[in-house]
């Protein structure tokens, strides 16, 4: 893995954030007195990758599959289990207390709820201003100041401060988000599908708008979604979930154009297409049964059990996740034998 690592290293420059084997498992305990461990839920599963100081990562699967999990352990708003996070060449899992809460002012979120993520007592002034108090940064008119400015920047009123959350609509709540993630002037943010809950008429306008702050504020972006339309614009390279485990990683354009994992495939058959006639003429990949338990996930490849294309060592051998072409890593035992092309017209390159 450390060679895999050190390749993705030399061929997009200095990382920003390192995740290296990262697992986040959750106890599954019974009994009523003696409360004892009778199993694990994996909601992530060994992942390791890099995100480029600059870049915007899309971390897309289906519901369930650990992309949240994925972003809160990166953040220690979870303590992995297993594995590091190295954020600007530091541990994170190593850090507690103080420590920790020295590097938090450099990594924030945006949360995927709108209406959840914002405490209904507090003013819009207080939401925002409150990390310039938390990390010693401003206080008073000093951070009014501040915080008006920071409302400004995400296209508010700055009088808005003095009004609650429920004063305003979805978009509106997303970007007074926006402004207390930027509070602290942070170099990383997770982005946990921040448009979702939105109507389809704002979310273009709130992903232009982060587009627009990653270059004023020069930010590096995790960026988990569903929508894959939405990964594509934003994204300069994307990496594929399943089960708790990433099948793909690559470049964007070569992600879309040259998807090599079955799953990766099948999502991407699933995009409709505004073309009614290219529409008609193109295939999708309907993939049988259900997402397996992350309690007991299938020995060897995790996707084997719904894979159109599995064959016997899928269910004996998990894959190595590894380089299939340059910058482009995969992990599916079919790639080198040719076979893990499924035989449809995705009519999206």
């Amino acid at each position: 893995m450390t060679d895999v690592v050190q390749t993705e290293h030399n061929a997009l420059g200095e990382p920003l954030v390192s995740v290296r084997n990262l697992e986040m498992h959750f106890p599954i305990n019974d009994g009523l007195l003696i409360q004892r461990q009778v199993g694990a839920v994996k909601a992530v599963d060994g992942l390791t990758f890099d995100i480029m100081k600059g870049e915007t990562l899309g971390l897309v699967g289906e519901s369930g599959c650990g992309k949240s999990t994925t972003g809160r352990a990166i953040l220690q708003l979870h303590h992995p289990t297993g594995g590091e996070v190295f954020f600007q060449g530091t541990d994170l899992t190593k850090l507690h207390g103080g420590n920790l809460r020295k590097m938090r002012r450099h990594m924030q979120m945006i949360f995927q709820d709108p209406y959840a993520s914002l405490n209904p007592r507090m003013l819009v002034g207080d939401i925002v201003g409150e990390p310039l108090e938390v990390h010693g940064i401003a206080s008073g008119n000093e951070k009014r100041e501040r915080v008006q400015e920071l409302l400004k920047v995400v296209g508010l009123n700055p009088y808005f401060v003095n009004r609650y959350p429920h004063e305003f609509s979805g978009g509106q709540r997303q970007r007074i988000g926006l402004a207390r993630a930027l509070t602290t002037n942070p170099d990383f943010i997770v982005a946990d599908e921040p448009i979702s809950a939105l109507d389809v008429s704002i979310q273009a306008q709130v992903i232009n708008l982060m587009e627009d702050l990653q270059q004023q504020f020069d930010l590096t972006y995790l960026f988990i979604a569903h929508d894959l339309s939405v990964v594509r614009h934003i994204s300069d390279r994307v990496a594929v979930m399943y089960l708790g485990k990433i099948v793909e990683l690559a470049d964007r354009l070569d992600l879309y154009d040259d998807p090599l994992h079955p799953y990766t495939q099948a999502l991407l058959s699933a995009i409709p297409i505004a073309d009614p006639k290219l529409e008609a003429t193109r295939e999708r990949v309907i993939l049988k049964g259900d997402v397996p338990s992350p309690v007991n996930p299938p020995s060897g490849c995790n996707f084997r059990t719904r894979c159109p294309l599995a064959i016997e060592i899928c269910k004996e051998e998990e894959p190595v996740f590894y380089e299939a072409k340059p910058n482009h890593w995969v992990a599916c035992h079919l790639v080198e034998s040719g076979r893990n092309k499924l035989d449809i017209n995705l009519g999206i390159s």
